[in-house]
């Protein structure tokens, strides 16, 4: 019979689907992620040039700390001691420092000199006179290097500077600072006081030595010219 000889089509379609998928699995396909871009061959020597001109600034100034501090520590005679670690020049804030007409001074501005400095007050004893004297002696002492070291006298008080003196005191820096400030900063450490020392701070700002006063003249001018002549390649006259 002629339904007999007939098929049924849901039947079929569904054959062919199922042999369909059984023919061409499904599959997935997976990107990988992309490489990390090194730096180029130029990028990289332009910062090794970079490095190489910062450690050709740096290396003066690293070479004459380390001549003076780590290449002869046993076989130096310096007069001075040494003030380790050194002791920055402090903020405004912390050493509020004003000149003898009572204007404010910012103590960055000393940087740039070596600075030989003394602690009196305003009255200057006997043994203040021979300080800012011998102070005076020391740096023309320097010869050729006395232009890379100022005087410098601190007044720790509010006594005025007598007239007599201002003539020899000509050329040097006088500023009035807090008495408290000051020894915060120099600390002297021996129980002699501020007035017994002269200080030294470096072109950058550092006190570094500081000197018994008085003292014996020649020592002090030997420390100081070892001292201009390790900082010669970096340090000039004038700030």
């Amino acid at each position: 019979m002629s339904g007999s000889n007939s098929s049924n089509p849901g039947s079929g379609g569904s054959a062919r689907r199922a042999e369909a998928a059984t023919a061409e699995p499904l599959s997935f396909a997976v990107h990988s992620l992309p490489a990390p871009t090194l730096p180029s061959a130029a990028v990289r020597h332009g910062r090794l040039k970079m490095l190489l001109v910062l450690l050709v600034c740096a290396a003066p100034v690293i070479a004459s700390y380390f001549t003076y501090y780590i290449i002869r520590p046993q076989g130096r005679t310096n007069h001075g001691a040494l003030v380790q670690p050194q002791r920055p020049l402090p903020t405004a804030a912390e050493l509020p420092l004003s000149d003898l007409e009572g204007a404010g001074v910012a103590p960055s501005s000393l940087k740039g000199q070596w600075l030989l400095v003394a602690v009196a007050g305003g009255a200057c004893d006997a043994l203040c006179e021979r300080q800012l004297y011998l102070q005076r002696q020391l740096r023309e002492s320097l010869g050729k290097h006395k232009d890379r070291l100022d005087r410098v006298w601190l007044i720790d008080d509010g006594a005025a500077p007598r007239p007599e003196l201002m003539p020899a005191l000509q050329g040097a820096t006088v500023l009035r600072a807090p008495a408290q400030a000051l020894d915060r900063w120099l600390a002297a450490g021996d129980g002699q006081g501020l007035a017994a020392h002269f200080y030294l701070v470096d072109p950058l700002g550092n006190y570094m030595m500081r000197f018994p006063a008085p003292s014996e003249p020649d020592r002090i001018k030997r420390d100081l010219e070892k001292l201009m002549r390790a900082a010669a390649s970096w340090d000039e006259p004038g700030r």
